[in-house]
């Protein structure tokens, strides 16, 4: 699937009024809101990465830490290679990459702070498998950081916390009687549920396209990836909420989707050599 394509899949734009402070995805050119630094929100990761490490219990499994280091870099390398060979901006110059093993079973997760910050949690390795498994995780992973995910919500969250301040003034307080009355942050559901969620829920469709590339480039079996899905998705089972409700899409949608797009991105972003 080419980039013109996915973006009619998600779809997403910028307001007329933000023009200027909007950029665009790698990749798939989605139009992005960014006026929060990405230089701040990468040094308060570095802060909060520590602070996790010094609070979370490290795993001594050296075996498997040693394969998320390898994986990760090797995406490092590719991606960066794969953006000068294209001639662009390579988004992950200024990361500092680091990668830890967090000893919790009951936690099926993993997550790349902005600025290239992960953590892989041994949870999730009963649903990954293999290494190509553990490498789509990752790879969806580092594609949140590598399309600025992290800026753009700062931003949106910004913009709505003022749009929302400002509503409330010229409404004479009305909004903010409202939320005293019920118990309950009115505006702040709806812009959720109505705003922030189907927001979010782009993002992910696009770290899970973003991410079967940097597998790909990575020399990674791609394929894996909807396997991943169909597992995660019985372990889930019973257990997701509606959509709507959501920041990540179904399971199910989730699989279609990788589904759609794995031969064609097999086909256009094959494993990059690098001497």
């Amino acid at each position: 699937m080419n980039r013109r394509k996915f973006l009619n899949y998600v779809g997403c734009g910028c307001s007329g009024l933000m023009l200027g402070a909007c950029s665009t995805a790698p990749i798939t050119d989605r139009r992005q809101l960014k006026i929060i630094p990405e230089s701040k929100l990468n040094a308060q990761a570095a802060q909060i990465f520590e602070k996790i490490k010094e609070k979370e219990k490290m795993s001594d499994d050296t075996k498997t830490l040693n394969e998320i280091k390898d994986i990760g870099k090797r995406m490092e390398e590719s991606i960066s290679e794969y953006f000068y060979r294209a001639g662009l901006n390579d988004p992950t110059i200024n990361f500092d990459w680091e990668y830890i093993l967090i000893d919790n079973k009951k936690v099926k997760n993993a997550w790349c702070m902005p600025g290239g910050k992960i953590a892989v949690y041994t949870g999730i390795l009963d649903v990954t498998k293999n290494t190509n498994g553990l490498a789509s995780v990752m790879g969806h992973e580092i594609a949140h950081a590598v399309a600025k995910h992290s800026v753009e919500r700062a931003s949106r969250g910004a913009l709505l916390q003022t749009g929302t301040s400002l509503i409330d003034i010229f409404s004479g307080g009305k909004l903010g009687q409202i939320n005293q009355a019920t118990g309950m942050n009115t505006v702040g559901l709806l812009s959720q549920i109505g705003i922030m969620n189907p927001f979010s829920r782009t993002q992910e469709s696009e770290a899970d396209y973003l991410g079967m590339i940097f597998a790909s480039l990575s020399g990674f079996d791609i394929r894996e990836t909807k396997k991943l899905w169909e597992r995660m998705k019985e372990e889930n089972k019973g257990k997701e909420p509606p959509q709507f409700m959501s920041t990540h899409p179904s399971s199910s949608k989730r699989i279609k989707d990788l589904s759609e797009w794995e031969n064609s991105v097999i086909l256009d972003y094959p494993p990059i050599t690098i001497s």
